[in-house]
């Protein structure tokens, strides 16, 4: 089964991290048919000189997008979307690395049951060392707790996920947020009807920092993400009361000092 790659790149990323990134999905067991690469605005030297050595050694397989302004990640995705030339399309954060056999196990998935539409996996989180991961996001695995854990979270790791490209227009793909595009995305998804699963098994290894969580933790992050979870609401895919309650634990963990939460994020939220 032929599968593209879906990446969005912008000017403040690291040009080592997304070498590492790109080669680890060339070196996929299962490699993929085509790789699109969103260039989010202009980009630095060292990243246009990475991507065009890539695009001409790979002449068949890159195929870059460049977008004349920063749009963010949702719309620049929606843009890559458009021209992957493949109905299943894996998507790739450009500062993450995956396992050799991600996308082989993900295929075989979809070759197994015709009816899925998303197939996301776990990831590993590193710091510096991607061979010494410091702790898990683990994410439901059955189609009906994900729907129901997709009422208050994301059900899935958004660099992890291979779906359906025709699924993803149907529903009209990331909307114009800055955040949480895919919280929002998926539970459309969900919502109209997709079937999804998770692998339970680390497919991925995310590179995570302190300083990640320091730059979440604001308010414009807090009422982004209350506000995905109202629409959902008003969409009539989640409940009042997991509004409610959403609303009250971002309100709560703004307020905690950074220590704290920090310790609320790896003791409940990872593993």
């Amino acid at each position: 089964m032929n599968y593209s790659v879906l990446m969005s790149i912008y000017k403040k990323e690291n040009p080592n991290y997304f070498r590492q990134s790109i080669e680890s999905m060339l070196n996929q067991i299962a490699e993929p048919e085509e790789i699109v690469i969103v260039k989010d605005g202009p980009l630095t030297d060292a990243l246009d000189r990475i991507i065009s050595e890539y695009a001409d050694k790979y002449s068949s397989k890159i195929t870059v997008v460049q977008l004349e302004t920063n749009v963010g990640l949702g719309l620049a995705l929606n843009e890559g979307l458009k021209v992957c030339r493949n109905e299943l399309v894996a998507r790739m954060d450009t500062d993450d690395i995956s396992v050799p056999t991600r996308c082989e196990k993900q295929l075989k998935c979809f070759a197994n049951d015709p009816n899925l539409d998303i197939v996301g996996t776990m990831v590993d989180e590193f710091y510096d060392d991607p061979n010494r991961p410091i702790s898990s996001r683990i994410v439901p695995t059955q189609h009906k707790q994900i729907c129901e854990f997709a009422k208050r979270r994301s059900p899935f790791n958004h660099p992890t996920v291979m779906y359906k490209k025709s699924k993803v227009l149907a529903c009209g793909g990331y909307s114009d947020l800055r955040r949480n595009q895919d919280v929002d995305l998926f539970a459309r998804m969900l919502f109209n009807g997709c079937k999804a699963m998770n692998i339970n098994e680390s497919l991925l290894l995310f590179r995570s920092s302190d300083d990640l969580l320091k730059r979440r933790r604001n308010w414009e992050n807090t009422k982004s993400y209350i506000s995905t979870i109202r629409r959902l609401w008003k969409m009539g895919f989640s409940s009042y009361r997991d509004y409610l309650i959403v609303s009250i634990a971002q309100l709560i963990i703004f307020c905690c000092p950074i220590n704290l939460q920090n310790w609320l994020y790896k003791t409940f939220l990872r593993k």
